[in-house]
């Protein structure tokens, strides 16, 4: 069964870069960033989200894109998918992108295979800096509330739930089973070193220092910019 699950788990993968199209002449940090600009634009055009994240992104203390996480599972099962995250500096200007990957496993009934673009929003002080410093485990450390998830489906969106983190998210497939929890989220330090040619380029330097930067990156910095 876990090898089952780890060849549709393979074979998600390899799905979504099929879809994604022929491949281009980019790093793997670039690819993200670009793919993280066509799930911002997405996401926030959508009649069932625009409203909410035109309200909550200029909330935010930070936000992190996954363009593609993948899950699928057979009894065992799993979902994993890498990103970028932004803060939101002194005069509402967004930071240049850290390299994230957040994945979880689960076991119980459960079958199929999706793939979701997601965009979590870190509302507080403490969500910020424990992402940032750390490796955290979404219901532990932090805790999270559901925005609106697919077509009509109304989620919690108040800060009155007290949640570190609103996540908002559109998918493609179908998975059947229970939803996976303690999802980590923890910093890719080769991707950091790479983009920016550096090895002292942490996540802290990078957002909320200002140590460095990759005009690269500037056209995902102003569609943030956006929202306000």
């Amino acid at each position: 069964m876990k090898t089952f699950a780890a060849f549709l788990f393979t074979a998600l993968l390899a799905g979504q870069f099929v879809f994604a199209g022929p491949a281009r002449a980019l790093s793997e940090q670039q690819e993200l960033v670009e793919k993280a600009i066509i799930t911002i634009e997405k996401m926030t055009t959508r009649a069932d989200l625009k409203e909410h994240l035109r309200k909550y992104i200029p909330k935010a203390k930070g936000i992190l894109i996954i363009p593609a996480l993948i899950k699928g599972g057979f009894i065992f099962g799993g979902e994993g998918g890498s990103g970028v995250m932004l803060t939101r500096g002194k005069g509402g200007k967004w930071s240049y992108p850290a390299f994230y990957t957040m994945g979880a496993a689960s076991f119980g009934l459960q079958f199929g295979g999706q793939v979701s673009e997601m965009m979590m929003l870190i509302l507080t002080a403490k969500g910020l800096t424990s992402i940032i410093d750390n490796k955290v485990k979404i219901g532990v450390e932090l805790n999270a509330a559901v925005g609106p998830h697919g077509v009509g489906v109304e989620g919690a969106t108040s800060t009155a739930l007290g949640a570190d983190i609103l996540t908002y998210s559109i998918a493609k497939g179908a998975f059947l089973g229970g939803a996976i929890e303690g999802a980590v989220i923890e910093q890719q330090e080769a991707l950091n070193y790479e983009y920016y040619n550096d090895v002292s380029a942490t996540p802290r330097a990078i957002l909320l220092d200002g140590k460095f930067r990759n005009p690269k990156a500037d056209r995902l910095r102003s569609v943030l910019a956006r929202f306000r």
